[in-house]
């Protein structure tokens, strides 16, 4: 079920690692909708660990919701599911394979918490900063002409070159380990 209001959008799933790259589409594509691209990367990682948490650790089921609200200055994220139990922030060693998942939420946003959701489920959550609102948006960051400049004095000539004899495409970029 996706619903889609102005300001909110909400995603429920089963915390299943393929689903939970397609979540990561979702996320990035409303997002985008949002005119908050400079936000995808850090949502996406920490909707990413959400889930991962619900897959590895929610009892009785893996159902859960994921909800991201656009309020006026901040972006908040959040995970509801029906585990009881708040997830507890550890110290992970350094040879430890896990649990580095809510340090790593904790330490790219702004603030992050968990609070019961009545009496069987959770809600874990974590807010980023939007951008700001005197900064153009991405779509916005068209040249200007300021008042009595003329057009033909803005930019500088260009010369086309012959194109370089040896291109190589760069190499791909790396991968999640979670599907999609």
């Amino acid at each position: 079920m996706i619903t889609h209001p102005s300001r909110h959008c909400a995603v429920e799933l089963q915390a299943l690692p393929s689903r939970i790259g397609q979540v990561r589409r979702i996320v990035s594509a409303q997002l985008r909708y949002w005119h908050m691209d400079s936000l995808i990367d850090r949502a996406s990682l920490g909707v990413t660990e959400l889930l991962s948490n619900v897959h590895r650790h929610a009892r009785p089921d893996k159902t859960c919701t994921v909800e991201m609200e656009l309020l006026l200055d901040r972006l908040k994220v959040s995970v509801r599911d029906h585990d009881p139990r708040l997830p507890v922030l550890e110290d992970a060693g350094p040879l430890a394979t896990c649990g580095r998942g809510l340090a790593m939420v904790a330490a790219m946003s702004e603030s992050w918490g968990a609070l019961p959701d009545g009496d069987s489920g959770k809600v874990v959550w974590f807010i980023l900063p939007t951008p700001s609102r005197t900064a153009p948006a991405a779509w916005d960051r068209r040249p200007r002409l300021v008042a009595g400049e003329r057009p033909g004095h803005r930019f500088a000539e260009v010369a086309l070159g012959e194109p370089a004899e040896d291109h190589r495409p760069e190499p791909a970029p790396a991968r999640s380990a979670v599907a999609g």
